[in-house]
This record gives structure tokens, C-alpha cells and sequence, in this order.
């Protein structure tokens, strides 16, 4: 499978991009996946619910299914956060993963600039930024600068850059 990663500061739009590449690139028949880094516990479970009850008791993995999906949670416990090469290895084959966050990996990378955050360029020290997704002119960067919404040319570098990964 093919991987990229989008990334930028908060509240610059990543997952609204990567909800706009998805859906345009499924509509031209890829199957995409995602990975969303997320810094912040969260938990998809409610107290009282019994696959909460199941992990509260001590299950290292429950799988919850119905009949119109399935979520398996893992339960790290002490263990460190998996690396993204290992998140990977966990999803089915797909043409494309698009991963939202994870700064720190070697993967190709769009990052996604609004000009009213202020926010530094990760692309000014990041040699795997290949794009930069913006609302404002970045006249100086080594890399294309591409508008938020032309969807079409951010989904092109996309596939141009994705890296092949064996799961």
C-alpha cells in the first residue's frame, strides 16, 4: 500500500483536508484508509456499556461489531504508544493510507497552513514536506504551495508522492 502523511499545527485544518482528499479520491475508486495521531486521551466507549465493563475488567483487546461495522480497542495499558509502521501493519490492503499527524515520521508530507494561526512552517525544516496546503501566498518555500481548496491538485501530489510501504 501507498502512504502519506498530513500534518500541520492545530487548528489548521488537517482533518478538514483529509476528509476532502478521502472523499475525492474515493470517488475517483481508490480505497483509502486513515490514521489519525491524536495527542489527547480519548476513548470511543462509555462507562457502563459492556465493552467498557470487558476492558475495565482487564481484556486486552475487545472487539465491539454490529451489523454495520466492527472497532476492535487495544488496551496499551503501561506499554508505549505503537510506532506508525506498526499501526500500519494493522490495516487491511487498501491502493491508499492517508496518515493525519505523526510529524516525526520519514513519510512524504503535506502540510496544511492557515495564514491567520501564525503558526511557523514545518516545511522550512522538514525535508519530507513535499506540499504546503494554504490559504495565503508562501512565496519563498523550496516546496509547491497549493491552495486549501483546489482538492484535485493536493489529491495529484498525493498520489505522486505517496511512498509504497509492505505492511
Amino acid at each position: 500500500m501507498r502512504v502519506i502523511s498530513v500534518v500541520g499545527w492545530k487548528n489548521n485544518g488537517k482533518t478538514t483536508l483529509v476528509v476532502r482528499l478521502v472523499e475525492h479520491l474515493t470517488r475517483q475508486g481508490l480505497a483509502v484508509s486513515t490514521i489519525k495521531h491524536a495527542h489527547h486521551s480519548i476513548d470511543l466507549d462509555r462507562p457502563g456499556k459492556d465493552s467498557w465493563r470487558h476492558r475495565e475488567a482487564g481484556a486486552k483487546e475487545v472487539v465491539l461489531a454490529t451489523s454495520r461495522r466492527w472497532i476492535l480497542m487495544h488496551e496499551l495499558r503501561e506499554a508505549a504508544e505503537p510506532p506508525l509502521p506498526e499501526l500500519l501493519a494493522k490495516l487491511a490492503a487498501v491502493d491508499l493510507v492517508i496518515v493525519e499527524g505523526f510529524k516525526g515520521t520519514s513519510l512524504p508530507k503535506i502540510e496544511v497552513h492557515r495564514g491567520e494561526r501564525g503558526t511557523e512552517l514545518i516545511a522550512r525544516t522538514d525535508p519530507d514536506v513535499v506540499a504546503v496546503a494554504a490559504d495565503v501566498d508562501l512565496p519563498d518555500l523550496a516546496v509547491p504551495v497549493i491552495h486549501l481548496d483546489d482538492i484535485a491538485a493536493l489529491a495529484t501530489v498525493v498520489l505522486d508522492h505517496a511512498r509504497k510501504i509492505e505492511p
